[in-house]
């Protein structure tokens, strides 16, 4: 038995293993996997979609700046082919139209000037001082003055402070000059700036030296700067997104596109952690879910496989119960047989010694003995062996009845009879044990159809715990029977003993298999589950009540079908 406890043991830890093994490999291995494509995928996916959004911003914010130097290209432009000295002098022509261009578009142009093909300024009209300036020597001059127009680096120049020049070639009167407007640096710069994104982005433009064209903060590396300047890297208007790290090891993403009318290049740097945050903040929310998801998995594979086990376990146990309990029927069905045969080899030299007495006192009526001293006492003699040997019959034919009975065929049944034949049937085992067994039957108790023998089973098992219970110090048993009040329709079996009664501690558990508080080899423990299983398939129900030192009662409440006809009686 303890090898067999063993075994089972170690099975169950088995295949506790086993499933849990089979529920982490099951639930962990498609989760991992699918939560790493979706990972990976998601990550790829918004990345790009992050790329694709910020050079969407840059590429619309570069075609702004186009159109602003376009616009006032065109405007110089437009001024150029108005310009007419046999109209208007210099001068005022130069005056009127800045007024204009005020007008228009606030404080963008800053001045005009028209500048000779020498290089001197012979016009101007703005801020500053600058008739008769000399560009001869200037960059922007020099590149001017071969090309139709030109729009110049952001520079100091005379005025000691950045600016850069707007210059349109012009003829009049057969002779080559220049209409030069300087355009409102800060006006210029605000637009550049005006690209907003996340709280690190910031935006600049650089020339094709790789020299900045705007005002930023600082922390601009000078190399990567300067390593964005190449014009043919730029095709069909594209943007060039790249990540690079900076002298203090910060990563910044660079989305870079060219302006169409010059050699500048429109750049956007942002920091990668503020340019992926949102990405970075769903990947940490996805990968709290992932761990508590595993957690959640893990609490399952170590609390599900033991739930099971205890299921298993119960099963078993239920079944092993179960088991017995068809031993049990078969030991004693077979103890049943057992007794119905040695009830009827009894009975038969019961019934012959009976007959002899009868026969032996008949002789002895027909003998002359009146004068025999002992006559007397062979007459008490023959008639307490007629007595006894009745008594004999009428045990071994209520035991042979009783045994007879082992079906659960269902019957109408009087339960006072089973009472009375079951008291018969203990009286002697009780009175051998010093209890007497005392009745309070109901009369004109209706019929129960139960099966009769089944309802002996349980009333003698009680019986039986009594006397047991009582065996030590004697006492007395109260079998009631009447229709109970509390239930309606229910007949009531009442069994009381005043024995040592039983304590709090095994009330819950008096019902349960294979429980029982007699020594070793006395008690199986099946006979009051036995008993609850019968009366719970009857309909009806059991229950007890017991205290220490006191006694124990056990009330069985069984239902009984009302005469329809008797109803109709009553309430006519």
């Amino acid at each position: 038995m303890g090898q067999s406890l063993t075994d089972r043991k170690t099975f169950y830890q088995v295949l506790t293993r086993k499933i849990t093994i089979l529920i982490l490999v099951v639930s962990f291995f498609p989760m991992m996997l699918t939560t790493g494509i979706l990972f990976y995928r998601f990550h790829l996916t918004y990345s790009e979609k992050i790329q694709a959004h910020i050079s969407e911003l840059v590429k619309k914010h570069t075609q702004n700046i186009d159109t602003f130097l376009s616009e006032k290209l065109g405007n110089i432009q437009y001024l150029a082919r108005q310009f007419d000295t046999r109209q208007l002098s210099p001068e005022i022509f130069l005056k009127q139209h800045l007024k204009l261009l005020k007008n228009e578009y606030g404080d963008v142009f800053t001045d005009l000037g028209l500048v000779n093909k020498n290089g001197l300024q012979f016009a101007y009209e703005g801020p500053f001082n600058f008739e008769n300036a000399d560009y001869k020597d200037a960059e922007w001059f020099l590149k001017a003055i071969d090309k139709p127009f030109y729009i110049s680096d952001v520079f100091v120049g005379l005025r000691g402070h950045p600016h850069f020049i707007i210059a349109v070639k012009v003829k009049s009167n057969g002779f080559d000059y220049i209409l030069r407007s300087t355009i409102n640096f800060g006006a210029f710069n605000s637009l550049v700036e005006n690209i907003h994104i996340g709280k690190t982005g910031i935006a600049f433009i650089i020339n094709e030296k790789g020299q900045l064209q705007t005002q930023t903060e600082k922390g601009l590396n000078p190399s990567i700067i300067a390593s964005m300047k190449d014009r043919n890297s730029y095709k069909n208007n594209e943007t060039i997104i790249t990540e690079k790290q900076d002298t203090s090891g910060n990563n910044y993403l660079y989305v870079s596109s060219m302006l169409k009318n010059i050699d500048w290049l429109m750049v956007f740097r942002q920091d990668i952690n503020d340019a992926f945050h949102d990405l970075w903040k769903t990947q940490v929310l996805t990968l709290v879910i992932f761990i508590l998801g595993c957690i959640a998995i893990l609490f399952v594979a170590i609390t599900l496989p033991s739930n099971i086990i205890k299921l298993i376990s119960s099963a078993d146990k239920k079944s092993e119960v179960m088991n017995k309990q068809v031993v049990e029927s078969g030991k004693l069905a077979t103890i049943g047989e057992l007794a119905a045969g040695i009830a009827h080899e009894i009975n038969n030299p019961v019934a012959i010694m009976v007959e002899e007495a009868g026969w032996i006192d008949d002789l002895l009526e027909e003998e002359d003995l009146n004068e025999s001293e002992n006559l007397d006492e062979f007459k008490r003699a023959l008639r307490q062996i007629n007595t006894q040997g009745k008594r004999c019959k009428e045990i071994t034919h209520k035991l042979l009845s009783f045994a007879r009975k082992t079906d659960s065929t269902i019957n109408d049944v009087q339960i006072n009879d089973s009472v009375k034949e079951i008291v018969s049937l203990t009286t002697q085992m009780a009175r051998y044990n010093n209890v007497l067994i005392k009745t309070n039957l109901m009369d004109n108790i209706p019929y129960i159809r139960i099966s009769p023998s089944e309802l002996q089973q349980v009333i003698l098992n009680l019986i039986n715990n009594a006397i047991d219970a009582m065996e030590k110090i004697g006492g007395e048993i109260l079998i009631e029977t009447r229709v109970s009040k509390i239930e309606k329709n229910h007949l009531l079996i009442s069994i009381e003993d005043d024995g040592p009664g039983i304590a709090n501690d095994n009330l819950a558990r008096i019902f349960d298999p294979f429980f029982t508080t007699k020594a070793v080899g006395k008690g199986t423990g099946l006979g009051l589950s036995i008993c609850y299983g019968i009366i719970e398939k009857m309909g009806g129900k059991i229950d007890v009540y017991s205290q220490v030192g006191v006694g124990t009662k056990f009330r069985i409440w069984i239902p009984f079908q009302v005469d329809s006809t008797e109803d109709t009686d009553n309430q006519s």
